[in-house]
């Protein structure tokens, strides 16, 4: 009926970030990123299998291999209906976690089926994204300095009040003149711009206007948590050599095309959970204590504009005895 609550599964998704977080957070700089993927994955792997859905990994590890990756087009769920795409990424910052840096996060989405945009051999992507002030005023294609300048004229800023955040790579070493130039304020992050994305929307984090080259995968998972943040994300594939561009045209993709929201997840019935792992400027990593963990997550449903913030407390005395995940 009409106006009866539906299922938030995007509660029963920050179950598996929490436990792919407590997972993986034991492996803060110890430098073991494999190690710390693998538990990670096993333990959303797990999780996702206790949820009644059916759904098909469209953003994961790949092809499946030898590795225990979630592989794209591996099923997870009890096999029932409702059937979705889900994209996902255990550690978003695997290097941050290893080195003991910050911004490492465990991300899930799920959409319904076929509405997820399948990256293929388009591993990379420019991106700009903006929070709900900004929508409608970025257009990925516009020299840096306009898009500022918009951004800034429409939050009632100056472009020297605006802080960009921006992925710490050589290739963005241009792109960083650029907004130096500007006069604005930049936030360098060593990985993880699915949080620097979402970043724009949250208030708290201080960021007007994520700009640059990052995974396109990653470009998934941030319109699926924007959908519900209210944001806008934009993109152009990117490739870093010729073989790259002629593997991706050869299936159809075209890298003058600007890809929209809508392309990246074209429904808004969609929903997404992210724990942090370590600390950053969206969440705070897991906090351990005496026999336990804390752990601080966003939950997100696109469908009704819903931004949970969870804050968790796990009593590992009750959880190790119960559980196939040694937390």
């Amino acid at each position: 009926m009409d106006g009866i609550p539906s299922r938030n599964l995007a509660l029963e998704l920050v179950r598996v970030t929490e436990a792919a977080a407590l997972s993986a957070g034991r492996f803060m700089g110890r430098g073991q990123k494999e190690a710390a993927d693998k538990a990670a994955v096993d333990a959303m792997r797990l999780v996702l299998n206790s949820i009644e859905m059916d759904a098909v990994v469209v953003i994961g590890e790949g092809e499946k291999d030898e590795a225990p990756m979630l592989f794209n087009g591996e099923h997870v769920g009890t096999g029932s209906p409702p059937e979705f795409d889900l994209a996902v990424d255990p550690i978003d910052g695997t290097r941050p976690l290893a080195d003991g840096f910050v911004n490492s996060i465990a991300t899930v989405a799920i959409a319904p089926r076929g509405t997820m945009y399948d990256p293929g051999p388009a591993f990379y992507m420019d991106k700009i994204a903006v929070g709900p002030e900004a929508v409608g005023m970025i257009d990925i294609t516009a020299p840096v300095a306009v898009n500022l300048r918009r951004i800034a004229r429409i939050k009632d800023m100056h472009v020297n009040d605006i802080t960009v955040v921006v992925l710490n790579r050589p290739r963005h070493e241009k792109l960083i003149r650029e907004i130096r130039e500007c006069g604005a304020r930049i936030q360098l992050i060593p990985d993880g711009d699915v949080a620097g994305a979402m970043m724009t929307c949250w208030p708290d984090a201080g960021v007007d206007v994520l700009m640059g080259i990052g995974g396109t995968p990653e470009g998934v998972l941030a319109a699926c948590a924007l959908r519900g943040m209210g944001g806008e994300i934009q993109g152009k594939l990117y490739a870093r050599n010729e073989y790259e561009r002629r593997q991706a045209e050869e299936l159809g993709y075209d890298f003058n095309k600007v890809i929209t929201m809508d392309d990246l997840v074209s429904s808004d019935d969609v929903f997404f959970a992210a724990t942090g792992i370590t600390d950053g400027l969206l969440l705070d990593g897991v906090k351990y204590f005496s026999h336990g963990a804390r752990t601080d997550s966003l939950v997100i449903r696109g469908k009704t504009a819903t931004v949970r913030q969870i804050i968790a407390r796990h009593n590992f005395n009750v959880l190790n005895p119960i559980s196939q995940i040694e937390y």
